[in-house]
């Protein structure tokens, strides 16, 4: 019994971890300006996908460490455990992409010469 109301806390935090990182990635996105309107929907779903949170472990464990962060100490708190904790890594992934995309452009330019 008490490991099932320990899945259940989890899920709680989670589902309201899930929001926080939501609301932190649109909040994020739409300040950057190297992230065109055209790839916001994009960089919102590699930011928050659940393949994105399991570099870090069991995603549904991410996001609730993520809620228990919220209801703790607050939206500002979570906010910076999330830029700390995920987004650097998120980056990384994101300028490999951009580093892979423009190598495979440049191949095709060739190929089709």
């Amino acid at each position: 019994m008490a490991l099932q109301k320990k899945l259940e806390q989890q899920r709680t935090e989670a589902w309201i971890g899930d929001a926080v990182l939501a609301l932190f990635a649109r909040q994020w996105i739409l300040e950057q300006d190297a992230i065109p309107p055209a790839e916001r929907a994009d960089a919102f779903t590699q930011l928050t996908a659940n393949q994105f949170l399991a570099s870090f472990g069991d995603p549904t464990a991410v996001e609730a460490a993520i809620g228990k962060t919220y209801q703790s100490e607050g939206l500002q708190a979570a906010f910076e455990s999330i830029e700390h904790n995920y987004l650097p890594l998120y980056l990384k992934q994101r300028n490999n992409r951009r580093k892979t995309q423009g190598n495979h452009r440049r191949k095709n330019k060739r190929g089709s010469a």
